[in-house]
């Protein structure tokens, strides 16, 4: 099973101060909106994103058909087949994509601590 591009997805107060914390740390915009309050951010091999107001917690996320520049890979495991793997071994899907479509889609699980864990596509 090939998740993707991995992230952590940064539930923000004031996402102009953090982008500049990051900046501080070495991090540099790779991509977002800061006026529509997002930013992906990344230092090396290492990418965050900075969401004011979208959710609730930080939250895991995994983008299938993504390199970690955003780019899109060659091989990559469709969304739809992940979720039917996971359902396949017991992990409840707490939102889930629709199996009959193509495309960008996203579900949602949630690890054993209640960590929230995002599968989204892009493509």
């Amino acid at each position: 099973m090939k998740l993707g591009a991995f992230s952590v997805s940064l539930s923000v107060k004031d996402i102009y101060k953090s982008k500049l914390f990051y900046e501080n740390l070495g991090f540099h915009v790779l991509g977002g909106d800061i006026t529509q309050k997002w930013l992906i951010m990344k230092n090396e091999s290492c990418i965050i994103g900075l969401f004011q107001g979208m959710f609730e917690k930080n939250i895991l996320t995994f983008n299938p058909g993504w390199d970690e520049n955003g780019k899109n890979l060659d091989s990559y495991t469709d969304i739809r087949d992940i979720q039917k793997q996971l359902k396949a071994k017991g992990i409840k899907i707490l939102s889930e994509a629709d199996e009959t479509s193509e495309g960008p889609a996203s579900f949602t699980i949630e690890d054993p601590d209640g960590n929230p864990i995002l599968i989204d596509q892009h493509r």
